[in-house]
Formats: C-alpha cells, sequence, structure tokens
C-alpha cells in the first residue's frame, strides 16, 4: 500500500472505488422503493396508517446514527494487511446481501423485521469506511470532482435498481398472477440487488488498494490538522444541519414517492418506480459536471444553487396531476439534487482533517440518517392529518429552505482549487 500525494485525480480508481457506494444505493433503492409496500401489506389488516409505516422505516435510520460514526472511527484506528476500511466491508457486504434476499419471502412481520435489523444494522457497519475510500484515495482539491464520480455510480445504481427493478417487478407479477390468481413481484428485485452488491464485492476485493495513509505530511514543517478552531466548528455545526434538513425534505419524498404516485396518479408499484428513477437518471447525467461546477464556482455556492432549484421545481408538484409533468419535474429537480449531493461531503472532509476522514463521514451520515429517522414518521403523521400525498412535495420545499438558511453562514470547507480540466483528468486514468 502506497501514501497518497497531493497530485491530481485518478479516474480509474475512483470508478473502481465507486462500486461499493454502487451497491449501497442499489440497496436502499430498492428498501425505499418496496420495504414501505410491503410494510403495508403486512399491517392493512390490523390498522391503515401511513405513520406506522413511517416510523417501521425508520428502524434503518436509527442504527445508522448511533453506530455509522463509531465504526467510521473504528475504521481511522484500524491498521490490517488488507487496510483500514476494506476488513469492514469484506464481512459486511455479504452478509447484507444474504439478508436483503430473504426480505421478500418473510411471512411475518415479526420475521420481516428480524431480517431487516440484521440487515440494517450490518449495513451501519461498511458504510462509512467504504465512503472514506473516496477521500482516502484522492487529493482534497479533487474531491468535489472525485464525489461526481461516486455519485455518477450511485445513480447508476439508483438507474439500475428503479428501471431493472420495476421492469423484474412488472414481470414476477404478470407471471404470477396468470398462474397462481394472485400477483407477486417483490421478490426478484431483492435477488437482482442482491447480485450486484456481490458484483461490487468482487470489484472492491481485487482492484482497488488502500493506502496507509490518506495524507501524509511530505515535509517536517507541514502537519496534520488535529483540532478544529471555533470557525470551523461552527461551519460544521451549520453544514451538518444543513445536511439534516436537506435529508428530510429529499427522504421523504423517496420513501413516500410510490404510495404518492399509486394513491394519486393511479401508476401500478413498478411504473412509480420507474417514474422516479427519472430523478436518479439526471442525477447519473450531472454527477459529474455538478463536482466540476463545485470547483469552479467553490462547493457553498453550487450547494445553494441546488437547493433553489430543488424548491423551484418541487413546488409545482403540490398543484400537477399529470404523470409527464411529474417527470420532467423530477428531471430538473434530479439536476439540481447533484448540484447538493455532490458537493458537501468534500465539505465535510476538507474540514476533518485527514486523520480523520471515516469518523467525520460518520457524522455525515449521523445527521443525514437522523433526518430519515424524523422525516418518514412526521410526514406520515402529517399526511394522516390532512388525507393527501399532494402536501409531500411542500413538505419537502420547507426543508430544502431551512437547509439553505443554515448553509448561507457557512465559512469553510473549501479547498484551493488547482486548475484543471477534463482532458487532463482522462489522461490520468492508467496511472
Amino acid at each position: 500500500m502506497e501514501v497518497l500525494k497531493e497530485n491530481k485525480l485518478n479516474v480509474k480508481t475512483t470508478l473502481l472505488l465507486s462500486f461499493g457506494f454502487f451497491a449501497s444505493t442499489i440497496a436502499w433503492t430498492v428498501y425505499n422503493a418496496y420495504v414501505p409496500l410491503i410494510l403495508d401489506g403486512f399491517l392493512k389488516d390490523f390498522i391503515n396508517s401511513s405513520l406506522l409505516v413511517g416510523f417501521i422505516m425508520t428502524f434503518d435510520n436509527i442504527f445508522g446514527v448511533i453506530f455509522q460514526p463509531l465504526f467510521g472511527r473504528m475504521s481511522d484506528r484500524t491498521r490490517t494487511r488488507f487496510g483500514r476500511r476494506m476488513p469492514f466491508i469484506f464481512i459486511g457486504l455479504p452478509i447484507c446481501a444474504a439478508a436483503f434476499v430473504l426480505i421478500p419471502y418473510m411471512n411475518s412481520l415479526w420475521s420481516l423485521m428480524i431480517v431487516l435489523i440484521i440487515f440494517t444494522f450490518v449495513m451501519s457497519a461498511w458504510r462509512s469506511p467504504v465512503v472514506a475510500l473516496m477521500p482516502d484515495l484522492t487529493p482534497g482539491p479533487f474531491r468535489s470532482q472525485a464525489n461526481g464520480i461516486v455519485n455518477l455510480m450511485g445513480g447508476i445504481g439508483a438507474v439500475f435498481a428503479l428501471l431493472i427493478g420495476g421492469f423484474l417487478f412488472n414481470f414476477m407479477y404478470n407471471r404470477t398472477l396468470e398462474s397462481t390468481g394472485t400477483g407477486n413481484g417483490y421478490p426478484l428485485p431483492f435477488i437482482m440487488s442482491s447480485c450486484m452488491m456481490l458484483l461490487a464485492l468482487f470489484v472492491l476485493a481485487f482492484f482497488v488498494r488502500e493506502p496507509k495513509l490518506a495524507y501524509e505530511p511530505e515535509s517536517k514543517n507541514e502537519t496534520v490538522k488535529v483540532k478544529l478552531n471555533k470557525d470551523e466548528r461552527k461551519s460544521l455545526i451549520l453544514i451538518l444541519f444543513g445536511i439534516f434538513f436537506w435529508f428530510t425534505g429529499y427522504n421523504a419524498v423517496e420513501t413516500f414517492f410510490t404510495l404518492y404516485a399509486t394513491n394519486t396518479l393511479s401508476m401500478t408499484p413498478g411504473d412509480a418506480s420507474m417514474t422516479l428513477a427519472v430523478f436518479s437518471l439526471t442525477l447519473v447525467a450531472f454527477a459529474v459536471p455538478a463536482g466540476f461546477i463545485g470547483a469552479r464556482i467553490k462547493r457553498r455556492k453550487a450547494i445553494l444553487i441546488g437547493l433553489s432549484g430543488l424548491i423551484i421545481f418541487f413546488l409545482p408538484m403540490v398543484f400537477i396531476a399529470n404523470a409527464w409533468l411529474t417527470r420532467i419535474c423530477l428531471f430538473f429537480c434530479g439536476l439540481s439534487w447533484a448540484m447538493v449531493n455532490v458537493n458537501s461531503l468534500p465539505m465535510i472532509v476538507r474540514i476533518s482533517g485527514e486523520n480523520k476522514i471515516g469518523t467525520y463521514i460518520g457524522y455525515y451520515y449521523a445527521f443525514s440518517f437522523s433526518a430519515q429517522i424524523v422525516s418518514p414518521a412526521l410526514f406520515g403523521l402529517i399526511h394522516d392529518a390532512v388525507g393527501n400525498y399532494r402536501i409531500l412535495f411542500l413538505y419537502a420545499c420547507i426543508a430544502f429552505a431551512l437547509a439553505m438558511a443554515s448553509i448561507f453562514f457557512v465559512r469553510h470547507g473549501e479547498d484551493e482549487m488547482q486548475g484543471t480540466n477534463t482532458a487532463q483528468i482522462l489522461n490520468d486514468m492508467g496511472d
């Protein structure tokens, strides 16, 4: 294992390490698209409540808040011949793949909850370490661009999960409906996702090598940051609250969109899944440009532009009743979300210092998962009171406005950007 030197972005390595985020995104996309529907099927015989579905959907996020900073910190301190992050990935990813494939086969609420708890706990053990691979292997000035590539792979994973998952759901649903009279399309999307997780494990195991340290000073006069000053702490807190608010809005839409589309737009679950894929498709298309834009105009400004776009294009969806207009709005929301999502993690990493990357990535996910604990249950409560899923998009816009208020006062998290261009980076792919 070699020590990283601050000189250039290696696109080939970044693409390979992105397979970890690719696997994680596939899993969570399928989870959020189909688990609420599975839960609704189990619960409707007892109580018909969006609040209860939303509350159960927060269980996975509770583990994220508690354990992701812990495992991120553990990975910072881990030293093995495989690296700091890889042991967590080698153990956790196959367990998650095995548990995930069992979800649609559970025949009771209690057995389903046991499998979900195993899956979500183990996911929290390897998510921070796998995300930390990007800053470990990427020089600071290039992390927005690298995170654009990582999010590109994540977007591909989300599109794959939604489009192929939706197609497989419809295919199996129709086949089982013809043969048994009762349609069940859930198993195939989960099986497909588990296979993709195992593929990602293979790529990480055989093609990614960690450095001993993310960054080592090249001279005795250069030091690695150990403690934050007062202004850096203030910026860190503001960024973390911004993360909390924008994930409050985003997660509500992600969690309840299939229920919104099936109840308001009269779509099938498969069609709703494929409609939501429009959002992810634009994230795929714009992830890398968003990283370059963040490097050019500064990350904070790029995030504020993205949050403004989310408000502008989510707000009309409160009133829209047409599927195609909904897809057009989702397209522009995907562009805006790329600006926010791609440029936020590098700001956290920049403030953290190179020796605590895993720990601070854990903080990032603690706040994003805290939002995912609060938001589904909160919106479920609001929906139960209002009785209309259209309020979902107004709820999201309010959350994005609060995020803008937080990020507006941030003053740290930028690197001194080194001038580079796409051609230069592509020339480095073979290095």
